[in-house]
């Protein structure tokens, strides 16, 4: 349990039930608000950064927990977003179980990156930052792909696949944070607490 969450009020901005799970291991009692932003990647980032995937979740991340914190301006909220990069695209949930296919056959046999975004919002201190891993997956024959997609669970995963489920079948191997791939980056952001102070 991390220190400086002890006796606050926390809200985590995301209705994920793998990251529950994992704030779980930094705080017994938290509630759940999930944010209602508008998720518009403005066209500022691909003008001014070069890795438009980071900033991408940072800027998404950002966004949720300060949609909340304005009605728990008390709390410790946070706010994550998780992004999938290969080449130039970033790949976000699947609009389809055909865009899922898509997404699978771009990855197959390939290093990925994985990003997930953090914004921790507390009285008037704000830390934001991003965390990457680098995933490689097998060669994924049509029929591998297609039986995956039929277990319904790409639908609501980033880059098309949970790590954490049938996923892991996908996977030959990672570089980093394994939490990170699930989505929440859970022993980086019990450091970057130590940031925030009880003022």
């Amino acid at each position: 349990m991390n220190r400086f969450l002890r006796g606050k009020d926390v809200v985590l901005a995301s209705n994920s039930p793998r990251r529950k799970e994992l704030m779980s291991f930094l705080c017994e009692n938290f509630r759940v608000v999930p944010s209602n932003a508008e998720e518009i990647i403005p066209e500022s980032i691909s003008e001014k950064f070069t890795d438009k995937a980071m900033e991408t979740a940072v800027f998404l991340a950002t966004i949720k927990a300060e949609d909340v914190f304005v009605n728990n301006k008390e709390s410790v909220v946070f706010g994550c977003d998780t992004v999938v990069a290969v080449d130039d695209e970033i790949l976000g949930k699947p609009a389809s179980d055909n865009d899922a296919v898509r997404m699978l056959k771009l990855l197959s046999g390939r290093e990925h990156r994985v990003i997930s975004g953090v914004c921790i919002c507390y009285k008037n201190e704000k830390i934001a930052f991003g965390c990457e891993t680098k995933v490689r997956f097998h060669k994924l024959s049509d029929e591998e792909i297609s039986d995956y997609v039929a277990t319904f669970e790409p639908r609501d995963k980033a880059g098309a696949y949970g790590i954490q489920g049938y996923g892991s079948l996908l996977c030959e191997g990672i570089n980093g944070d394994f939490f990170n791939v699930v989505g929440f980056p859970v022993s980086e952001i019990n450091r970057k607490l130590n940031e925030l102070s009880e003022g």
